[in-house]
């Protein structure tokens, strides 16, 4: 377990997801991205969905962290929601399995910690990456045992719609590396730039996870028209 983080220390992670109603959708398509990603110097992949991280295992050897995508009716928990997902990613060897690790209800009406404690009595080895979106989300996934901790969900959340992890000198973040005191504060969510990548690695965070900046043509594409049709 020391040595995977230890792997991953200070390196670069490349998020290479593609959804249903995206152009790069295809678990050969990521396979081929995990590649490219390696040979730019990568250490490790989040990928999501057992096909796809299947695929990706084929063509490197570098870890990786796991998700599953699952909407359930209209609960906003959808980033490995349940003990269906955990399983189905645990038949793939993922690395790393992540999950949504706020505090709304899950899908089948159980709490974080109702849930965090359904996997380690089934998975006691496994390592937990809790994907959170406020500080005290960061601080209760700590103590509950994560392995690691990151931002993914700030933004995305009712709470914190539309902010970006850079905002205000990266505040939200370096209070999150402070208040963590076990896990591994890993940075993710709208790192665009490598000069973000750069400054968010100088806080002291884990690692840094890029994906859209590299693995989403359309998200890249239209940054250049923007910045061109000013």
């Amino acid at each position: 377990m020391q040595q995977l983080l230890d792997k991953i220390h200070k390196g670069l992670i490349v998020s290479c997801q593609a959804l249903e109603n995206e152009p790069l959708h295809s678990s050969f398509i990521m396979g081929r991205m995990a590649i490219a990603a390696k040979e730019g110097g990568a250490t490790c992949i989040r990928a999501n969905s057992v096909a796809d991280i299947m695929e990706i295992k084929k063509n490197v050897d570098l870890p990786v962290i796991g998700i599953i995508k699952q909407v359930y009716g209209q609960n906003d928990v959808y980033i490995t929601p349940t003990m269906v997902e955990i399983d189905a990613l645990m038949e793939t060897k993922a690395d790393i399995i992540a999950t949504d690790a706020t505090a709304r209800i899950r899908p089948n009406g159980k709490t974080l910690e109702q849930f965090y404690c359904d996997i380690r009595a089934k998975y006691p080895d496994v390592l937990l990456m809790a994907d959170v979106s406020t500080i005290d989300e960061a601080v209760y996934a700590d103590q509950l045992g994560f392995d690691i901790v990151a931002p993914t969900l700030y933004g995305y959340t009712n709470e914190t719609m539309g902010q970006k992890i850079y905002q205000d000198d990266y505040a939200v973040l370096k209070e999150i590396i402070k208040a963590v005191k076990n896990a591994k504060v890993i940075a993710e969510g709208n790192v665009i730039t490598p000069e973000i990548a750069r400054s968010i690695l100088d806080m002291n965070v884990h690692a840094v996870v890029v994906g859209g900046a590299i693995t989403r043509p359309q998200q890249i594409t239209k940054r250049f028209v923007n910045a061109m049709q000013k």
